[in-house]
């Protein structure tokens, strides 16, 4: 009897402490768009500034720079949008996030011939940012293929792109769309 009791007490423990970590994970998995717009107590305004269509492999992607205001705090999302089959996908990565994008496009560039040169059958290199985009080719049988994964999790998140100057290009207009509507040069 006293083995059951102990047994009982054991199992609601773990279930508990178990309990907790699955909420902790989930508040830790706010990305920095959920932190900043969850703000209450505040009027939070945004405003969508649309720029040309990612040009993927298989359809395309709207973007837009959208800009959101709460009180006297302005934060800016480059945001690539995927239609799905049953829903959206949506990326929406914050600027200080797409510079260092940016940096990882040209860091991955220069690695990707000597990848391709190693002649693996299979190598994927790639850069993730904290709320989860990710930017990157793989290289299977000699081919390279470069795309980017619009959130962490789903299957359908991931956008396949022909060449790499398309995913340069559509990161370099956000980045200088944003610093024209900050006045930055």
């Amino acid at each position: 009897m006293l083995k059951k009791i102990f047994y009982v007490s054991g199992l609601a423990l773990f279930s508990i402490v178990s309990g907790q970590e699955a909420k902790k994970e989930t508040e830790t998995a706010k990305t920095k768009m959920d932190v900043f717009t969850s703000k209450t107590g505040s009027i939070t305004k945004f405003t969508d500034i649309k720029l040309p269509y990612l040009k993927a492999s298989f359809g395309s992607a709207e973007t837009r720079i959208r800009k959101i205001s709460n009180g006297k705090v302005t934060a800016y999302f480059y945001q690539i949008s995927k239609e799905g089959k049953y829903s959206n996908t949506t990326a929406s990565i914050e600027y200080t996030d797409l510079n260092e994008v940016l940096k990882a496009l040209k860091a991955l560039q220069n690695e990707v011939n000597n990848d391709i040169l190693a002649n693996p059958d299979y190598l994927e290199n790639k850069f993730v940012t904290v709320d989860g985009f990710q930017v990157g080719y793989y290289i299977d049988t000699g081919n390279v293929h470069w795309y980017i994964k619009l959130e962490k999790y789903g299957s359908d998140a991931t956008l396949f792109i022909d060449k790499y100057e398309a995913i340069e290009t559509a990161f370099s207009e956000a980045k200088n769309k944003i610093d024209s509507l900050k006045g930055t040069p």
